[in-house]
């Protein structure tokens, strides 16, 4: 059976109305100044001795009189518009807490932030559901996957066949893949559930990002990789165990959509309340679409998700800047992408 959506007469009424005051007020006033400059001689005292000037003037009086008019009634609808654009900017940023209020008396505006309202709480309840699970299943996977991994090691250490040997190693491979896999998606649950930064330190950045690249260096070295380090010793106030997992993730993005052979460069600049990480890759161009989406949860360029990964690293590295009140975006041309990090120091 076909839903029959309401028919809102007052949206109908409440817009006729609207125009008709404006056009009423708009003639009145023209009307009242064509009056006024006729009884003090100002315009001819009779009109049918000039009625092409009088129509003109006459019609221009209208026209100016009734924008200014309309501009200035315009602004009484529009507040409650901006306040449904700004819930509505919310929303597509995966802020469902967020809730409007357009005012009790108005029949529209109460039917309006009753259904916005709705949505954001039907898509918060989406959400929290959708995480749970995730969480849920992160758990039960990771027991039985760490236990197939440990078996097949030890099966890696006995006597094999090649063929067998080949076997046990994509097991190994493939179980490990699922256990940074598990252990991104439950690192990303618990980011999200936290919203005040513990733990934080004043300690040496730079020396950590070069920790972080000797950790990568079997990868980097994998594709023959020159790495850049250009910068001198700088100190932040963070959780290094967090900054960490920042630097190691977009260092191990920029390898694996890296060209062989090609580079990678590490810079930081110093501002007055800000230090400025950037990381930089020689690789394909990201188009601007994808650009806005990098950063979300699950998204993966590569759309068969037959490439390495979860699709998690960069959201998991957005959640910890956004927990130090820092910012990160990402710029990218033909032949390279730069990820800057932007930090307060303090």
């Amino acid at each position: 059976m076909k839903h029959r959506q309401p028919k809102r007469w007052f949206l109908t009424l409440l817009f006729s109305g609207a125009v008709f005051i404006i056009i009423f007020i708009t003639m009145s006033i023209t009307g009242t100044a064509f009056f006024l400059l006729n009884k003090f001689n100002i315009l001819s005292a009779k009109p049918e001795d000039s009625p092409i000037l009088s129509l003109l003037i006459f019609t221009i009086s209208s026209l100016f009189i009734g924008t200014l008019i309309a501009t200035i009634f315009s602004r009484i609808p529009l507040k409650p518009v901006h306040i449904l654009i700004d819930g509505m900017t919310n929303l597509s940023k995966g802020n469902y807490d967020v809730k409007i209020k357009l005012g009790k008396r108005n029949p529209v505006g109460k039917e309006i932030t009753k259904t916005f309202n709705l949505l954001a709480s039907e898509l918060s309840q989406t959400e929290v559901l959708r995480t749970d699970f995730v969480n849920n299943l992160s758990h039960e996977y990771k027991t039985p996957i760490v236990s197939i991994l440990g078996f097949a090691k030890l099966l890696q250490k006995t006597d094999l066949t090649a063929e067998q040997q080949e076997f046990v190693d994509i097991i190994v491979t493939e179980s490990s893949r699922l256990t940074n896999m598990t252990t991104n998606m439950l690192a990303l649950s618990k980011i999200e559930n936290q919203h005040i930064l513990t733990d934080k330190q004043h300690y040496n950045v730079s020396e950590q990002i070069r920790e972080c690249i000797i950790l990568l260096e079997k990868r980097w070295s994998d594709k023959n990789l020159e790495i850049e380090a250009d910068f001198g010793e700088f100190m932040i106030n963070g959780n290094q165990e967090l900054l960490k997992q920042v630097w190691i993730n977009l260092m191990d993005n920029s390898i694996k959509y890296s060209y062989p052979n090609g580079k990678i460069s590490f810079f930081i600049k110093d501002s007055e309340n800000l230090l400025n990480v950037s990381v930089i890759n020689t690789g394909p161009l990201i188009p601007k679409d994808i650009q806005k989406r990098i950063f979300n949860k699950y998204w993966q360029e590569d759309v068969s998700h037959s490439s390495e990964g979860t699709g998690i690293g960069l959201s998991i590295s957005k959640k910890i800047i956004e927990l130090h009140h820092g910012d990160i975006h990402v710029t990218s041309n033909e032949r390279e992408t730069e990820f800057i990090v932007s930090l307060p120091k303090e």
